[in-house]
């Protein structure tokens, strides 16, 4: 009994996924879509109705509406091209090798974009089961009952917003960078085989791959937060999680290439400490406090309650001045070092411009600015893309500012 808790907090954890939740919608919906087909349609099994609403029902609204006509066409144009073949030949190796030819070609010209290939899928489908002109004209009817359960599903009960997912891969990306840092904080001030060296640059190329995933999973935030009838600021949201992302690719790339440094140092300094000790230890005080600043810095890009993001921004402003110190004097006592010893100075001037590097990308002032950047510019394409739709808002607030002018 005691494990019944944590079975049905596993259970709402995982239906929060969008996997999850986009399995039991696309199966809720087909059978609905079967159900209405069955009542409408003459066919005794309507198969192409939940087919069709399979297709549909996408993980977002804005997916669903955006690609919805796009499918929609696209079976259509198969049903049509399957019920004209129908009344010509009969379903044989020829026939299907021509209606997949011409479903292909067709699929070009009818604007079903990506979908092609679902133009031939669903021509096969109704050449294979259907033959007779009369029971493919059914088809059609259940091709549209499909397509309209689908859309009234994820209009009338709108997709969950897959903000937190995406917050977590955020996070979660930040956490592995952050540790990497660690890890080069600690072999500074120690002699570093190269093979150990190798590893750690190894696991920064490792990154690249982290950050596209991270990036698929924010991708299916910013659609879930479009026409989204749930989400008030939802552009705000989006760049605030976009470019925060950007940042964080930008310091994987950063940190990549101080692990080429420090590799080559390496090569270098193969029977020795990569750094003197008093040097070594403000390199890992700064390596150290660049990792906490990358943790704050995702949870406030990625905070939902404005406590935490107040809170995540005082640590970051307080890891990223405390860093700038270290790196201060971690200058001036390589400065110190190069001037006694100019051996590989040039690997030692680039640690320092990839640790200023990330710094600067995690700046409040600077990230502050981006964002007003990102709003305008987002701000000007909307009004270019939607002129009129533009002057008609632009009235309606002149309107009220009027009114309450008036009655003032």
């Amino acid at each position: 009994m005691r494990d019944l808790p944590e079975s049905l907090t596993t259970l709402v954890r995982r239906g929060r996924e969008p996997a999850v939740a986009q399995t039991v919608r696309s199966t809720a919906a087909a059978v609905i879509a079967y159900v209405v087909a069955l009542t409408l349609s003459s066919e005794p099994a309507p198969l192409t109705a939940p087919l069709t609403a399979l297709l549909v029902v996408q993980v977002t609204l804005y997916s669903t509406l955006t690609t919805g006509i796009r499918r929609v066409n696209s079976v259509v144009a198969g049903v049509l091209i399957a019920i004209g073949f129908s009344v010509l030949v009969g379903l044989t190796w020829w026939s299907l090798g021509l209606i997949i030819l011409a479903s292909l070609v067709i699929g070009r010209f009818v604007h079903v974009g990506e979908f092609v290939p679902e133009v031939a899928i669903s021509a096969m489908l109704v050449l294979g089961v259907t033959r007779v002109t009369e029971t493919a004209w059914d088809r059609v009817l259940e091709t549209l009952i499909g397509a309209v359960v689908g859309l009234l599903f994820n209009v009338l009960l709108v997709p969950p917003v897959w903000v937190e997912p995406a917050g977590d891969a955020i996070q979660d990306l930040a956490r592995r960078i952050s540790g990497l840092l660690r890890h080069l904080g600690s072999e500074v001030g120690r002699p570093t085989p190269v093979t150990e060296a190798a590893a750690r640059l190894h696991e920064a190329r490792r990154l690249d791959h982290d950050v596209a995933e991270v990036d698929v999973s924010l991708r299916q935030a910013e659609d879930s937060l479009r026409l989204n009838p749930r989400v008030k600021e939802g552009l705000l949201s989006r760049i605030v999680l976009r470019t925060g992302l950007d940042a964080l690719e930008i310091s994987a790339v950063v940190v990549r290439v101080m692990c080429r440094s420090l590799t080559d140092l390496a090569r270098e300094r193969t029977d020795e400490p990569l750094f003197p000790e008093d040097v070594a230890a403000a390199l890992t005080d700064v390596l150290d406090h660049l990792a906490r600043a990358l943790e704050s810095f995702a949870v406030l890009i990625t905070s939902q309650v404005s406590a935490n993001a107040e809170e995540a921004e005082s640590r970051l402003v307080e890891d990223l001045a405390v860093g700038r110190e270290s790196r201060d004097r971690a200058a001036h006592l390589l400065l110190d070092k190069v001037r006694e010893h100019p051996r590989q100075w040039q690997l030692h001037g680039s640690l320092l411009a990839e640790i200023d590097r990330i710094l600067d990308e995690l700046d409040v002032e600077k990230r502050t600015e981006r964002l007003t950047e990102e709003l305008d510019r987002h701000s000007r394409a909307s009004r270019e893309r939607w002129p009129l739709l533009h002057r008609i808002r632009r009235r309606v607030v002149r309107s009220r500012f009027g009114s309450r002018s008036t009655r003032a």
